[in-house]
């Protein structure tokens, strides 16, 4: 079981500094989804199925659909098109490939029965995880919610486009 850990705590590092170092944005997210999916299945791990589907129903499924959206909506062209046909060559797929191959080997070896043991694993409710949250934690829930509402404000206010003010007399002249 130890190796299976650090076996995929090898793939989550390699893939997120896959996704630091990649230059084209569609295969910097293709490494970004291996890297939820192995953060997942590390929770897995750890004894906590619940974070783990949370982490793929969240971050795997929705924000990356989000991040796929806005790569889409900043078409910058000539060279957004050459980027998006190189999308369906192989060799964008085949390190993604593998990675996820390897993760979901791992998660057939620990369910169908490793033969080994877990220590000392406790399941958590989702009534638990939010009596925690919103309990002793509430601090840190709210100190997120406004980091996230402060970074929406100003992606909003980055994004606007700036409207020229003209003069109702103005108007007529431009026509």
């Amino acid at each position: 079981m130890i190796v299976v850990f650090y076996l995929t705590a090898l793939i989550t590092v390699g893939s997120t500094i896959m996704v630091i170092t990649r230059s084209n944005a569609v295969h910097a997210l293709l490494y970004l989804v291996v890297s939820f999916l192995s953060a997942s299945f590390l929770f897995f791990l750890f004894g906590a199925p619940f974070v783990a589907a949370l982490e793929v129903i969240i971050y795997a499924g929705a924000i990356m659909v989000l991040f796929v959206f806005v790569i889409m909506m900043l078409n910058i062209g000539k060279t957004a098109a050459k980027i998006e046909r190189s999308v369906f060559e192989a060799k964008a797929w085949i390190g993604p490939a593998v990675l996820v191959l390897i993760i979901a080997a791992e998660l057939m070896y620990v369910v169908l029965g490793s033969g080994m043991k877990v220590v000392s694993v406790t399941n958590v409710s989702p009534q638990k995880v939010a009596i925690n949250l919103y309990g002793p934690y509430l601090i840190g829930v709210e100190l997120a919610a406004l980091l996230l509402l402060s970074g929406m404000v100003g992606a909003y206010h980055l994004g606007r486009r700036k409207r020229t003010v003209v003069h109702r007399f103005l108007r007529e002249n431009e026509r």
